[in-house]
């Protein structure tokens, strides 16, 4: 849990800060983070850069920290990180140190950048009010244990057992709400999926959170009173923000924790493009009436309105509503640039924009607002999750992709893909066989019986070849599939839109996204 800093502490810590306020969290070219930046301190500053960087190394371990099995009484604390488990404090923090310096300097980069916001704020609230925002809406307590459900009256198993498929529930939600300290924020959660044996992913920042986690029906549950009865959030969460769908614990590989600038990358700041100027919000019905109209349109391509879907590539080529525009994009932080590139595509046009659960679709069309060419700007509130709960044999076709190990969730019987290597209809994505290639690949039975189970033929003579040829580690991020996909592609017309009728998808050389 962050700690506070004393009075006189706080004007070198702000002079520290804001030195740092434009750094840039993505540089790559960094060699050795932590020298770089503390080489550039003063004398003075150099201690509250180690105060930052002691605050994220404890916050990153405390995201690993993991209860004793089975045991809610046990005293004795256990870590998991990178697929090990830590028995001691020793062990796990060597590891830290070693094998996760970058996530360690980005987060005491994050905390020394957002405790320059939280002085400012609370410099501007101390002259104007001398109520602290975050005291009064956590009047009781701030220890994170404070607000951990009371699970006294349950037996352990019963928060562990029922984690299968048939029992156990996954949950996908977000909540945008300005934030004063997302790292307390972030121990909270942490604590809060730990005690309820919850794993999965959530992202905390400054605007909010968001969140997918899996487990037992009765922790998931509890999460979500938890939730809805929290200070901060009970305002604008309800029951409904909440999509729900068969799974469990062992959906996520591991319990992932974190503050990040935005909780959806999309690569530009929430001071630039912020989440509370979106388009407005239709609900599944509304949404499904007028994708109805579209659709009943005799010549389409003279329709005012464009049907837009802001996933990923390997999105929607499982799944799409009829009719829609689908950007062959393969990470939504490239969004703004297909938006910038095609612009007059949308000019005077309404736009009807989709995502999975409607999170991708409060910024990006807060983006194209911004631009000022369109004539209106829809988004489905709750996305096609919410869409697929009222309408699953409606106008969306395929499977819904979800990024968990099930990859995808069933609605309809419809299939609107086909395999990478012979043509059949099939929509079930698996991993490309190669060592360190995160490509997904579809490939039927039928071929993969023919050993047909890489991304490509680059990816399928390394995995014949890998074990007399170089390391596994010169293997990342070297692909055709890569290769050859132009980053941003420009739309050759402003009517091309995913076929009406369930197709076939793409060319087999535009398979295989990046999970990362």
């Amino acid at each position: 849990m962050p700690s506070s800093t004393s009075p006189d502490q706080r004007d070198d810590l702000e002079t520290c800060i804001l030195r740092f306020s434009n750094l840039d969290l993505k540089d790559a070219s960094l060699i050795n983070p932590s020298s770089s930046l503390k080489a550039e301190l003063d004398g003075s500053t150099k201690k509250k850069y180690s105060f930052a960087k002691k605050k994220a190394f404890a916050l990153f371990v405390k995201t690993k920290e993991v209860p004793a099995e089975r045991s809610f009484e046990c005293k004795e604390k256990l870590w998991k990180c990178c697929q090990q488990l830590f028995t001691d404090r020793t062990s796990i923090h060597r590891h830290v140190a070693t094998q996760h310096a970058d996530e360690v300097y980005h987060q005491t980069a994050s905390i020394l950048k957002q405790l320059a916001v939280t002085l400012s704020t609370s410099k501007t609230l101390s002259s104007a009010d001398e109520k602290n925002p975050l005291k009064e809406c956590l009047p009781h307590s701030h220890e994170v244990s404070a607000w951990l459900p009371d699970i006294s009256c349950f037996n352990p198993d019963e928060l562990i057992s029922g984690q299968g498929s048939e029992e156990g529930e996954v949950l996908l939600y977000y909540c945008y709400h300005d934030l004063e300290d997302p790292h307390w924020i972030c121990a909270w959660q942490t604590a809060l999926c730990q005690h309820l044996h919850l794993t999965g992913k959530i992202r905390i920042a400054t605007e909010g959170i968001n969140g997918t986690v899996g487990g037992s029906k009765l922790a998931t549950g509890l999460y979500v009173e938890v939730m809805l009865s929290f200070p901060l959030f009970k305002d604008d969460l309800c029951k409904d923000d909440f999509k729900t769908s068969k799974g469990g614990a062992h959906c996520f590989p591991e319990l992932r924790v974190g503050v990040f600038e935005e909780i959806v990358p999309m690569g530009i700041s929430p001071n630039k493009i912020s989440y509370k100027k979106p388009g407005v919000h239709l609900s599944p019905g509304e949404f499904h009436k007028e994708v109805a109209k579209f659709l009943s349109q005799a010549n389409q391509e003279q329709n005012d309105t464009i049907i837009l879907d802001c996933r990923n590539f390997y999105e929607s080529k499982i799944g799409r509503f009829q009719g829609c525009l689908a950007p062959d994009i393969r990470k939504f932080s490239y969004f703004p640039s297909y938006v910038d590139k095609n612009l007059e595509l949308f000019r005077e046009k309404r736009v009807l924009m989709y995502c999975t659960g409607g999170i991708r679709c409060e910024r990006g069309s807060a983006y194209l607002k911004a631009k000022g060419v369109c004539k209106e700007v829809f988004q489905l509130k709750g996305g096609i999750h919410k869409y697929l709960e009222e309408f699953p044999d409606g106008f969306y076709k395929g499977k819904l992709f979800v990024f968990d190990e099930r990859y995808a969730l069933s609605y309809n019987s419809d299939v609107v893909s086909e395999c990478s290597y012979c043509g059949a209809r099939w929509d079930q994505y698996k991993l490309c066989s190669t060592p360190q290639c995160r490509q997904l690949i579809l490939t039927c039975p039928a071929c993969q019986g023919q050993g047909f189970t890489a991304c490509c033929v680059t990816c399928q003579d390394k995995g014949s070849s890998k074990a007399s040829g170089p390391t596994q580690d010169s293997f990342k991020e070297e692909c055709e599939c890569t290769a050859r996909r132009p980053r941003i592609p420009m739309e050759l017309s402003q009517h091309v839109r995913q076929p009406v009728s369930p197709e076939p998808g793409p060319d087999a050389a535009e398979d295989g996204p990046r999970l990362v």
